[in-house]
């Protein structure tokens, strides 16, 4: 049922094709052995144009690979610059809730945890910022880290966290609603790939502070997440899963301390 990678099936014939190629000129050069041999006139100058082209032939110009390949690299953050709080990684985290629509919903829960991340702030006001999740810190809701479920969830099947280590939400707008409440766009990168989104958020601001309670609500099949999806595979029955993943985020950033050095 699960799709062959796209990758691989391209490795495979990449390989196929220069077996051939080599087997090819393996066989021209013997030809060319046994007859300045049999001529008694060997040409080592003859042999080398030969051999020259086959060797460089093995090598290919490296192509650009798709760019949701690539792993993300941790944001560089406005140290020292007193616009951006840096967001504390210990108190911030979010809780993800994705289901099986077998007839009942069935609800899984856990925990994935920031990495990194600053905001930016104005007249009091969150103006924007940048959240490195880390994929590898994927729980479940007993805070288990090596389970099955856990263990899956870090396959290619789901987020791919070998390749994919982390990902991004970097926000780009923060409107108000009323009150506590926030309207914010921004563009979240999953497995290397990126979509904007707007989530709706409480944010307040306070003594050098900021708390920030947000629900983030996507489509995981628009991140290349498509196990289980009825977008992708048919004859699911009750083994279908929701396309749909949620994400509770809840950050605390802090004014950045003076350097006393």
């Amino acid at each position: 049922m699960m799709e062959k990678p796209l990758q691989t099936l391209k490795n495979e014939r990449v390989s196929h094709k220069a077996y051939c190629f080599i087997l090819n000129y393996l066989s021209i050069i013997t030809d060319q052995i046994y007859s300045c041999i049999m001529n008694n006139k060997p040409s080592i100058n003859y042999l080398l144009l030969i051999i020259i082209p086959m060797v460089f032939s093995c090598y290919e110009p490296v192509k650009e690979d798709n760019k949701k390949n690539l792993p993300a690299s941790s944001p560089a953050l406005h140290v020292k610059n007193k616009k951006y709080m840096l967001i504390d990684t210990k108190a911030s985290f979010l809780t993800w809730q994705g289901a099986s629509l077998n007839g009942l919903i069935n609800t899984q829960t856990g925990y994935i945890y920031i990495s990194n991340g600053e905001l930016m702030v104005e007249n009091g006001q969150v103006k924007s910022g940048t959240i490195e999740v880390g994929m590898n810190t994927i729980e479940d809701k007993n805070h288990g880290s090596d389970n099955k479920l856990v263990n899956h969830l870090k396959d290619p099947d789901f987020f791919d966290t070998k390749r994919f280590p982390f990902s991004t939400i970097v926000i780009t707008g923060v409107a108000l609603v009323n009150g506590e409440d926030r309207k914010v766009t921004g563009d979240l990168t999953i497995k290397g790939i990126t979509h904007a989104v707007t989530f709706p958020a409480k944010i307040k601001v306070k003594n050098g502070m900021v708390t920030a309670n947000a629900q983030l609500v996507i489509d995981r099949t628009k991140w290349d997440v498509r196990y289980k999806s009825a977008k992708f595979y048919n004859n699911l029955a009750n083994q279908t899963m929701s396309d749909s993943i949620k994400f509770y985020i809840h950050i605390i950033a802090k004014k950045q301390t003076p350097d006393l050095r």
